[in-house]
């Protein structure tokens, strides 16, 4: 599985791809994907940049969606239940999944610079598991970030 985030691609593509799996899962399992649902997806999918929820309920507000943070916490809280969006814990944001609803291990790296937040597959949670299955802990939740400068920032000589 290949990181998704620092390469240029066309986004319209990916809105339209992830928007059309987000309609088919929510039909397959009769859920609502609500215009707020979709509309808070399409921002997250934007530019693979991690938007806080107050980021989002700006954003809602300015298109007439409502003006309660709820509003933007329960369209996220959809959202991460159902595989679309993770929780980027270390900025307290959230991002458009890469690999919804497939069986995957995400790690995050995040762009000290500019921001922006790749998505890419890691081992590590085996490794995590297997120390964890020695001592006899069980894992709940494994979230891998990693901070850092991104291609752009790197090639731009931006490392301060």
């Amino acid at each position: 599985m290949d990181a998704v985030g620092f390469d240029k691609h066309d986004h319209s593509a990916c809105i339209d791809d992830m928007i059309a799996v987000a309609e088919a899962y929510c039909v397959a399992n009769k859920l609502q994907f609500t215009p707020t649902r979709r509309r808070v997806l399409e921002f997250l999918l934007e530019d693979h940049r991690a938007l806080g929820a107050y980021d989002i309920l700006e954003r809602l507000v300015e298109e007439g969606h409502g003006s309660q943070p709820p509003v933007a916490y329960r369209a996220l809280d959809f959202l991460v239940k159902h595989g679309f969006v993770h929780k980027i814990e270390r900025l307290n944001a959230y991002i458009a999944c890469a690999h919804p609803h497939e069986k995957h291990s995400p790690a995050f790296m995040i762009c000290r610079l500019c921001g922006s937040v790749a998505e890419a597959s890691t081992p590590a949670k085996k490794l995590l598991d297997q120390a964890a299955k020695d001592v006899g802990f069980n894992i709940e939740c494994t979230i891998v970030e990693a901070e850092g400068l991104c291609p752009k920032c790197t090639t731009e000589g931006a490392s301060v």
